[in-house]
Order: C-alpha cells, then structure tokens, then sequence
C-alpha cells in the first residue's frame, strides 16, 4: 500500500428496525479519522455497510410478511434507514458495501470454496449452543450462568450437519499476534481475548447452516449457506475488488490501517478475521480498535431494553455538529460512555456557547465595531502576547499526536484549552480599553484582534473533523480562504493576511435553558413513540383469519368470580391484586393490569368472568391463578379497557358455554 494513502472501516452493521444515536457512535469516530487523514493529505477510503444475512433477518422478514430482500431494502435505503441516518450525521464514507450485493456474494463463494479445496474447511456435524440475536455459537464453558456471554439471553440447542474453518489450525499465531504486537488495541481487549479465548483453547468454527436459507448459497452444496463469519467478514476485502471485477483497489489499499469495531464483536476481528486472512496467505490490517459502549441508565442502548435515544430528534433540536462534538469529546474512545441529555446540553452551554461560540461572537464583533470589519497595519507581538502566539504554535503537533493514537477526547481538550486561553486573552489585554486610548487605537489593537482571529482560524481548522458544517460557518466569517483553510497552515501561526476582513454571522451554539429544554425533550420524546407506534400499526400487515379447532376452544375454561377483595399491587402502576370467589370452595388470586381504569374499591362485589385453567405466573413476585376477561378498543387514538361484568344475580362458580 502506498504510505499516502488511508483505509478506515467500520463494522458493517445488521439493519435494525430501529436505529439509535448508539448506531452512530463507532461511525461518527471512523468518519473523524477519515476526515482528519484528509486534512493531512491522505487519499483516504472509508468503508461502512449493513450485515444483511442470517436467521435474524429470514425471521423478521417472516414476520413483516415480506420477503428477507425486502426487508433490508426497506431498513437500508428506506426512510430513517442506515443511508438516511449517515445522511444525517454528515459521514463522508467512500464506500458503502451490503452483504447482499451480488459482487460480494460472488466473490464469497469463492473464499469459501478456496478455503475448503486447500483443507481449511471441512465437513462436520456441529453440536452445541446458539444465541440467535446474536447468531453466535457457544460452547457449555463458554456460557455465563448459562446464557450467551455476549448479549445475556437465553441460548438453544443446536445440531445440524455444517461446514468448520479449521480456527485450532491458528490458535499460535493468534495468540503471538495479539500478545508481542500492536495489532489490537487498547490493551485491555488483548487481555480478554487471550484469558477468555486462546488459553481455554480456539475450537473450530462453524461457518455454514443449513437451518435457514437466506445466505450466500455454498454452490458445491447447496444445502448449505455461508454463515456470517465467511459471509460478513469478508466485506473488507471484497468491498476493494478481491474475487471480484466491481472494484480494483486491493493492490492500492490493503491491507487495512484500521478497523474501528464494538467491544462485543472484538473476537471476530482479532481471532476470526486474522485467522481467515492468514489461510488466504493475505496480509493482516494493520489494527483492530475495539472501541467501548455508548451506555444509557447503566446499560448498553439497544431496542430490546427501550433505552435508545433518537438521533433525529437531537438533531433537530441542537445540530448534528453539536452532536459530534459531545460523542467525542464526553468520554475516552476506547472506554464506556453514558449519554445523557443533562451532559449534552451541558456540553453544548460549556464548550461549545460559552467557549467557542463566545470567542468567535466577541472577536468578530469587537473587528467590525473597532475597526469597520477589516483590520488596518499592526505592531509587533508584545510579552503579553506571547503566550497566546506560543500555544496556538505548539497546537498542530499536539492534536495530531493524539489523532494518531484516536485519542479524540484529548484532541479536543488541547483545541479547546487554545480557546478558553484565548477567551481569557480578551479579558486580559481589554480591547474596549485599547480602543479607546488614541495612542494605542489602531497597531496594538490590531494585533490583539489578529491574534484572536488567527487563533480562531487554527483552532477551526483542527475543528473540521469533528464539526464540519459549523467550521465552514466559521471560515466564511473570517475570509478565509480554502489556502487558509489546510493542514499546512494549521502549523503556522500569523498565515492570516495582515488587513483580513471579517463578516459577523449569526450566533453558532445559543445557550440552552436546562430546565426547559429537558422537560420538553421529554414531551418530544413521548410525541415520537407515539407516532412510531401508530406508524407502526398502519404498516403491520394484514393477517389471514387465524382459526382454532373446537377441540381448542373446548379446552379454555370460563367462570364467573365474585371479587371479595381488590387492591393496588405496591411498586406498580398498573396491577391490581383481585382475591375472588370462584365457586370452588377456597378464594383466587389473579393479578390484572387495569389499575389505570378502575381503582379497587369500585370494584369490590362486581360479578366478572375469568379464565380459570390458564397456567399460574409471577408477576412483582406474586402468583396469578388465571386471566380476567375485558373489552379493549382504541378510541379517538386512545386506549379504552372495559371489564366483562355479569349482573349480580349470577352466582360465583358457574361456566361459560
């Protein structure tokens, strides 16, 4: 690879039917780095996509009542699908690969097929356990507490004829990858693989299924389906144009600089994917980054838990910039992170009204009051310049240390040390004063304004990776032209044209009102599920009547209940403990969730109609012997319940026919 030029990927992800700003925190990171070796003259080529096969995908198509094709086609290129959320943040990806591209697959055939004539993949029988949300097979040691060590759910059984990519085969060189080079990092994730993987000993891989058919056809058994770790990983190279004619970049662009994953995938990249390169005789990417969370109430943001944050929304209300900005500057790559609306618009008040948009506002209003918006000749720098000047100077090199190791926090904490350093110049050296002294209006003032708008135009230039269009506000405001706007003169301080003219615009980051602003954060939020909800009705597909034998219905048993007692169940909103006379000779207990219909004293004496041979549950640590019978319809877009009542002449005890 010529040392020019620059390849950045980031994972390619499995199309969620609902993305969240989670989604977007590796590729905002990846889009940074690729925008930073830009600026530093790089021919970069930043990789992303969508992981479209498997299981998961077969089984939601099922239930959308689409085909798997369709499926994708509509979370990938459909309104707030992947392509409209890149859109969103501004990521300026050069590719963007999906699994289900017919170049892809093509070439992942052959993979597969090169792997098995040179006796890296061979047939077997896999048995064991399987996660299907996260389409990982286990082994019993591997499991915690008897659940999928990735994502905590419940795993099954599973047995099935399949192909093995011979991982044992590489287990040495692995392990010397990851422990005596820089291959992976941070650090810590070497530790992990080597503790939880390598030392119990790399079993082989099941790479093919034969339970499911959407898939990368294995051509020379078509039972069988490449499974991810062929399939998926492979993307990398294919999206260059290995085993195929769509693209010719290999030769110009592999191995890889870096891949950008999640912790949880980090096993996949840094034992899986090497090993599969090395059975290819391929070089290996120069580094695996597996970065940390974006947590939310202590946990990872995921749909399955309801702890997702909406991109769109934060968006809208306070610029995709202003969003950038806090996912890379609120917490180290590589660490977990908890998002939270306070420390974003903390963030947003701190750094980015207060500091920057402060800086910029009084620098570019003091140059038009003082001097009509373009500064005349200045003197030489004075001792109390010199710190100002020096730290603008040394900013370059700082930053760019610290871009290089993807240390983006500290990046942004040097650019932003200039700034509030540069704020504090401003109170120190007084321009309102120097104004208005005759001797010192013009050549002194001049320059204290200078260095203010030459540190603005440095720090703005390093700002460009992570804020793009609120730089470009910026440039446009100081006169600077695209020869001002370069690497190069990042490294030099005073590249601004000594009579510069400057236009005042419109304030870049007003300041947030808390209070306010969360209170309707949160009404916006409930508006938004709303509606998602309701879309999400309108779109539900129509479902053939679904029909029971009278065998089935016979089975279900009705009885009319006298409620003796009816109370509020503690620490819950909704349930209500209903102790009931069912004519058997000893009271019911049955727990219902109407507590937001009736209270329970209104319902103490009434004659309702319960199912009596439903199977006991817990519910807030309770047992409920059996299910109440209600009415429910939607109304006026609202929810209404009513409870099947009988009149009171009917006595406890007596079946429904």
């Amino acid at each position: 690879m010529n040392k020019n030029k620059y390849y950045i990927t980031t994972p390619i992800y499995y199309p969620s039917d609902k993305l969240h700003i989670g989604h977007a925190y590796c590729t905002v990171a990846a889009d940074v780095m690729a925008r930073y070796k830009r600026l530093t003259g790089h021919e970069v080529l930043f990789l992303t996509g969508t992981d479209e096969h498997g299981l998961k995908i077969e089984d939601k198509a099922r239930e959308a009542g689409v085909t798997p094709q369709q499926f994708v086609d509509s979370i990938v290129e459909g309104p707030r699908g992947v392509l409209d959320l890149w859109k969103l943040m501004n990521i300026s990806n050069d590719r963007f690969i999906r699994t289900t591209d017919p170049y892809h697959e093509e070439a992942v055939k052959k993979i597969f097929k090169q792997l098995y004539d040179q006796g890296d993949i061979y047939k077997g029988k896999y048995e064991g356990k399987y996660c299907k949300p996260c389409e990982s097979f286990w082994t019993d040691s591997q499991l915690v507490e008897g659940k999928c060590p990735d994502c905590g759910r419940e795993v099954a059984d599973a047995q099935e004829e399949a192909y093995f990519f011979r991982l044992s085969k590489y287990s040495d060189r692995i392990r010397d990858l990851l422990e005596n080079t820089d291959f992976l990092e941070p650090r810590s994730r070497v530790n992990e693989m080597v503790n939880n993987f390598i030392k119990p000993g790399l079993e082989d891989l099941c790479v093919s299924r034969t339970s499911f058919k959407w898939g990368v056809p294995v051509d020379f058994d078509p039972g069988h389906v490449v499974y991810v770790w062929i399939d998926a990983l492979s993307n990398y190279i294919t999206a260059l144009g290995y085993d195929n004619d769509q693209f010719h970049d290999f030769k110009d662009f592999w191995p890889a600089d870096v891949h950008f994953v999640g912790k949880e995938i980090v096993r996949f990249h840094s034992i899986i994917w090497p090993a599969i390169l090395m059975a290819l005789n391929l070089p290996l990417p120069k580094k695996v980054y597996g970065h940390g969370w974006l947590l939310l109430d202590g946990g990872k943001m995921s749909k399955s838990k309801g702890n997702v944050v909406d991109p769109y929304l934060l968006a809208e209300r306070y610029s995709v910039d202003a969003l950038r900005y806090f996912l890379m500057r609120e917490f180290p790559f590589g660490s977990d992170g908890n998002f939270s609306n306070e420390g974003l618009i903390t963030r947003i008040n701190v750094d980015l009204a207060n500091d920057l948009g402060n800086l910029v506002s009084r620098t570019l209003t003091m140059t038009g009051s003082y001097f009509g918006g373009t500064l005349p000749a200045r003197q030489e720098e004075g001792p109390e310049d010199r710190e100002m000047v020096s730290l603008c100077a040394s900013l370059r090199d700082q930053y760019e240390a610290h871009m290089e190791k993807f240390a983006f926090q500290d990046a942004l904490m040097d650019v932003f040390r200039v700034i509030s350093h540069a704020n504090k110049y401003i109170d120190e050296t007084k321009p309102w004063v120097l104004s208005k002294e005759k001797e010192e209006k013009g050549p002194r003032l001049a320059r204290v304004l200078y260095n203010l708008l030459e540190s603005v135009r440095l720090c703005t230039v390093l700002l460009t990776p992570f804020m793009p269009q609120t730089c470009e506000k910026i440039f446009t405001q100081l006169g600077a032209d695209p020869a001002l706007q370069t690497w190069e003169s990042a490294g030099h301080f005073g590249s601004l044209p000594a009579q510069v003219t400057v236009t005042r615009g419109e304030n870049l980051f007003p300041r947030i009102d808390m209070a306010k602003e969360l209170k309707a954060l949160e009404e916006a939020h409930a508006a938004l599920l709303k509606q998602e909800a309701k879309t999400s009705r309108e779109k539900a597909p129509e479902e053939a009547p679904s029909y029971i034998t009278f065998d089935d219905f016979v089975k279900v048993q009705f009885i009319t209940c006298k409620v003796l007692a009816c109370e509020a169940v503690p620490k819950s909103k909704k349930l209500l403990r209903f102790t009931l006379d069912c004519g058997e000779g000893r009271t019911r207990q049955i727990l219902s969730g109407i507590h937001e219909y009736y209270e329970p004293e209104e319902l103490v004496g009434k004659t309702l109609v319960a199912c009596s041979n439903l199977a006991p549950r817990k519910m807030m640590g309770l047992e409920s012997n059996g299910m109440l019978i209600s009415a429910v319809k939607e109304v006026d877009g609202k929810e209404q319940l009513h409870l099947l009542m009988l009149e009171d002449t009917v006595p406890a005890g007596f079946t429904l026919c």
